[in-house]
């Protein structure tokens, strides 16, 4: 849980450029300001951040510390990440094309993924490469600017190339989920990404952890009615189901 805040927080300010603290303060209302500077302490230990008065800005410090941060989000709520990847794996179809998003529970999908005929478009080239350890499924990459803390493409350039292909299936993830504010990420290039996908796929597909409910990101890249299916490693709640069957959304 606190690697994911942590990475959050990192995808946020390097998202902005530069952020104040009262802005990052009010993206976890229920953690005290000190938790949260503890955080960025950690943060700015690791060479990722700057911290000056009443702010943060981003690292232009390069390396591992980066790679750390999503290995070890990598190893958080494993059990219910790959609960999510095999209850994923019955709603994909072969021979057709499939979007798979960037992220620690798409990793675990990658790796479950069968040795089958499927047609991958994902914005992980980690994912890509997992994949295309199997002989049978094709990979193509979204090209884009790299983010180096979780590791997808993004940016003008991946717009433009999503704008390009088409889509039957779209698996997404999000930083956080609730009925307010929909589902929502820490950076905008992302979200902007996500949104793109949206309007080209035929089906939709979040796939998110109770972790992430009730919690609620800057960007949002999608409410509950925009997507088809949510597919979570256990019951996400009593009111969400009731939200879900109003708009027609199944939920697994």
């Amino acid at each position: 849980m606190i690697n994911n805040r942590r990475d959050e927080l990192l995808q946020f300010i390097q998202g902005k450029g530069e952020s104040q603290l009262n802005e990052l303060f009010k993206l976890y209302p229920g953690l005290s300001s000190m938790t949260v500077r503890r955080d960025l302490e950690y943060l700015e230990k690791k060479g990722l951040i700057v911290r000056f008065r009443g702010g943060v800005k981003k690292s232009g410090r390069t390396g591992a510390v980066s790679e750390d941060l999503f290995s070890e989000r990598m190893i958080e709520h494993i059990e219910a990440k790959n609960i999510i990847a095999q209850k994923t794996l019955s709603f994909l179809e072969k021979d057709r094309s499939i979007f798979i998003d960037s992220g620690t529970t798409m990793m675990c999908l990658a790796k479950a993924l069968p040795d089958e005929a499927f047609s991958i478009v994902t914005s992980g080239p980690n994912i890509g490469l997992e994949i295309i350890k199997k002989n049978n499924p094709t990979v193509t990459l979204v090209g884009g600017q790299l983010s180096r803390t979780n590791l997808t493409t993004s940016g003008v350039n991946a717009i433009a190339f999503i704008k390009s292909v088409n889509l039957d299936i779209a698996l997404l993830a999000a930083s956080g989920f609730s009925l307010k504010s929909g589902f929502s990420i820490g950076n905008y290039s992302e979200c902007e990404l996500k949104k793109m996908v949206i309007k080209k796929a035929r089906k939709i597909i979040v796939l998110l952890d109770v972790s992430k409910i009730d919690k609620s990101m800057p960007y949002t890249f999608a409410d509950l009615k925009d997507i088809d299916l949510l597919i979570t490693d256990k019951s996400p709640g009593e009111n969400i189901l009731i939200a879900a069957e109003k708009y027609s959304v199944s939920v697994f």
